[in-house]
């Protein structure tokens, strides 16, 4: 696949990337991580959580790192709520696990990840919502809608 522009990328990744690893997902609901996976949740993509420190988030089970979820799960896309010095081992269990995409929510990026990542042929998107980008598209008739 040739490389595509952030506007052609965002809407790719949520129109081909059904089923999401959460990295940093709180149980808490008044964290944002929370917060923005059960909106995705809900607009008919699946979670799954991982944060060692929890047994299940949003009725999933969690796991511990990546690698463990993907021995359950075929993972798409990994979501990252981890700090931007974080991101480089995500990034390398992402590629590990032949995940398509890696996305680091608002606040998070790292230019040296998302290379390694993109040399990788994962898609990659920084500093942006997942759930405000999900909003607008699909306010602009820009996603398909989920299998049922």
């Amino acid at each position: 696949m040739k490389p595509l522009a952030t506007a052609e990328r965002i809407p790719y990744i949520l129109n081909h990337c059904r089923t999401i690893a959460v990295v940093g997902l709180s149980p808490k609901p008044h964290r944002a991580s929370f917060d923005v996976s059960r909106y995705m949740q809900a607009a008919g993509y699946r979670i799954i959580p991982v944060n060692p420190n929890a047994a299940e988030v949003l009725g999933e089970k969690a796991y511990a790192t990546l690698k463990e979820a993907a021995q359950h799960e075929k993972i798409d896309l990994v979501n990252c709520f981890r700090n931007s010095e974080d991101i480089p081992p995500i990034v390398d269990e992402a590629i590990a696990i032949g995940a398509k995409a890696v996305w680091m929510q608002l606040g998070v990026a790292n230019a040296e990840a998302a290379a390694t990542a993109e040399a990788a042929g994962l898609l990659v998107v920084q500093d942006h919502c997942i759930k405000i980008d999900h909003r607008v598209l699909l306010s602009r008739g820009l996603l398909q809608a989920p299998p049922r």
